[in-house]
């Protein structure tokens, strides 16, 4: 047997053992980067090879964050792909500007830099004192430092070019304030957000709301686990409520397609419509 085919049996036999032991059901990732990833978790527990790893995936409780945290690989910055912000602010705010109270779900938030991205938005908008933000992810140690709200300086310059690309009003420092090394988010926006755990592949509706976002997370997902998904995303969102995904995934292949209307195809912003108006819906590319 091939050193590849021992290594898909490998591949196979981790995933079960962090289901089935743990709960985590990862086997509708994307295979290609599952294996980067799984490559990347041997290496890191000093392990040989991938069944070198399973008995303490059975056997060590302390090792699951790590595990997750690595499988899940938060990648994020402020205002990451600044025209997605700047389709929100043309084409999303003013629909939000009729609601008295406004549910956001950012699922998969990482660390937390395009939630408060998101925050900064609404406040230069009017609306973040009638917002309410619910940001989601299935990593804790993810979610620990996206609550905390502290992040690298070295990053401060290119999340101050994409806020002024996003159509940022002001300066960033109003909102980002230096700490030893490190950027700080101003207190008063995180009064309107709610960090929790929520796992994409196994959990169900999270609330309600008006403006779902879940951007750069299908990618790492199989075509059926894709579908899954957005039939978890259409019925959380409001009549009329907004998706956003991100820029290199599509509502094309699913068959929740013809119930979007697309408000930036671009961008990946779409607005959910009734049923019964699937007729007269634009083909969402």
């Amino acid at each position: 047997m091939k050193t590849a085919d021992i290594e898909a049996i490998e591949v196979e036999l981790f995933v079960d053992a962090l289901r089935r032991r743990h709960g985590y059901d990862f086997g509708d990732y994307a295979r290609a980067s599952l294996k980067r990833r799984i490559a990347g978790i041997v290496a890191e527990l000093g392990c040989r090879r991938i069944s070198d790893a399973i008995p303490l995936i059975l056997h060590d409780e302390d090792i699951l964050p790590r595990v997750l945290g690595m499988l899940s690989v938060p990648v994020s910055e402020m205002f990451r792909d600044p025209q997605v912000f700047l389709g929100l602010r043309t084409h999303v705010v003013p629909l939000l500007q009729s609601y008295d109270q406004i549910n956001i779900w950012q699922a998969g938030c990482a660390y937390g830099e395009e939630v408060y991205s998101l925050a900064i938005l609404l406040e230069e908008e009017g609306l973040y004192d009638r917002v309410q933000i619910y940001a989601t992810d299935i990593n804790d140690q993810a979610l620990a430092r996206a609550e905390e709200g502290v992040f690298p300086l070295k990053g401060i310059r290119s999340f101050a070019d994409n806020y002024l690309k996003s159509g940022g009003r002001r300066s960033l420092t109003e909102y980002v304030h230096a700490r030893y090394g490190f950027a700080a988010i101003d207190d008063r926006l995180k009064r309107n957000i709610s960090f929790a755990h929520h796992n994409l592949t196994a959990d169900g509706v999270f609330c309600e709301v008006n403006l779902l976002l879940c951007r750069n997370v299908l990618i790492y997902f199989n075509r059926t686990l894709q579908n899954r998904v957005l039939h978890l995303f259409h019925d959380s969102l409001a009549r009329n409520g907004v998706l956003c995904l991100g820029r290199k995934e599509t509502l094309a292949f699913s068959d929740l397609a013809g119930r979007y209307q697309p408000l930036d195809a671009a961008q990946r912003i779409y607005r959910k419509v009734p049923a019964l108006d699937d007729a007269i819906v634009p083909t969402v590319r």
